[in-house]
């Protein structure tokens, strides 16, 4: 059973703004860390925002960098992984997903096997 579920997208107008939320439960949320990835049509998921579990520390892919901001919260057994979206852009178009990360290196990779896999996603659709 996937233990995601992601929320808040839709359709927004260039320059907008935009909440993304992804409740997962306690273990997924127990690995190295949690983060954004990101899937337009025919390209491969992409890493957007990331931040580790220990000391909340955040890092952005080069092309949100300044624009999005990631952050977590828990309560009790529950925890919540948001992505706030600024100045929202045509190519930021994509079904954006959350899950359990790991870093290797200087790549963010997902670390699904603590979710169960991937959730489904929620849309954002910029339109200019």
């Amino acid at each position: 059973q996937v233990r995601l579920v992601e929320s808040g997208g839709g359709l927004v107008q260039a320059g907008g703004s935009v909440r993304l939320s992804c409740e997962a439960s306690v273990q997924t949320f127990s690995g190295y860390a949690m983060a954004w990835f990101r899937q337009a049509p025919g390209s491969p998921r992409e890493f957007v925002a990331g931040i580790r579990r220990m000391d909340r520390k955040t890092e952005y892919a080069d092309y949100v960098k300044g624009r999005f901001n990631i952050s977590i919260s828990r309560i009790d057994d529950r925890a919540a992984v948001y992505l706030q979206m600024n100045s929202l852009k045509r190519e930021d178009t994509a079904v954006y997903y959350c899950n359990s990360a790991i870093k290797a290196g200087s790549s963010w990779r997902a670390n699904p096997s603590l979710a169960g896999g991937w959730g489904q996603g929620t849309q954002v659709t910029v339109s200019s």
